[in-house]
């Protein structure tokens, strides 16, 4: 195995079109968020530029863009290493993602219809199926389906921009908790679609607000993998 450690069938597919260096980044974000490159780990050019199929200078502008925002480190003389976030940067990302999902929760409520409460309902079936599978990959990219979807039906375009951009990282720090979580978030998002399709604004924002505490509780109560 390349000191990279990339697990077997972890590297995306490069897609086409766009510029080279574009999809190099994504590829190489995805690997990171989903914690196929693990935090502190070392990160060599031509190997992540061999695994990917492409030459090394796309990976160099790649890294130092991720580097600019906050997802890679380069240590002179030692190279570059993925990002090694601390309890503070945790807790503070994790408290903004609160206030904007419990704000989202109560929009939703107010302003959800039938098709989008059976849209939170499907990803729910598909949630708990991942669970019971204990496939945690399935389960992450499910959670942050359901947390989009509701701030889809919150119907605020400056919100769900603000969320997206924290996305990424809540799917970096939901990783290494999600089977902590396992039945128990589903059972929470099962309680949330029943506020919101019961239009109970104050008890949707309620579990909500409870719903993300949760994780950032467990995120910092985590063991050490």
């Amino acid at each position: 195995m390349l000191s990279t450690g990339l697990p077997h069938g972890a590297v995306p597919r490069l897609e086409r079109p766009g510029p080279l260096r574009d999809r190099v980044y994504e590829a190489l974000l995805e690997l990171i968020t989903t914690r196929a490159l693990q935090p502190g780990q070392h990160l060599v050019e031509s190997e992540l530029a061999g695994h990917l199929g492409v030459s090394r200078q796309p990976v160099r502008e790649a890294l130092q863009r991720l580097n600019t925002e906050g997802w890679v480190d380069l240590r002179p003389a030692q190279g570059a290493f993925v990002h090694e976030p601390t309890e503070e940067e945790a807790d503070q990302l994790l408290t903004v993602r609160t206030l904007l999902e419990a704000e989202a929760a109560r929009l939703a409520a107010s302003n959800a219809d039938s098709e989008g409460v059976r849209a939170l309902e499907e990803i729910l079936t598909e949630g708990l199926k991942a669970v019971e599978a204990d496939d945690v990959d399935a389960a992450v990219a499910l959670n942050a389906r359901f947390h989009a979807k509701v701030m889809e039906l919150a119907g605020n375009a400056v919100l769900a921009e603000l969320a997206a951009q924290v996305d990424r990282r809540v799917r970096w720090y939901y990783t290494p908790v999600a089977r902590q979580r396992g039945e128990q978030s589903w059972i929470e998002h099962r309680e949330l679609i029943a506020a919101i399709a019961a239009r109970d604004e104050q008890s949707a924002t309620r579990l909500m607000r409870e719903h993300t505490e949760h994780t950032r509780r467990s995120y910092h109560a985590r063991e050490d993998s």
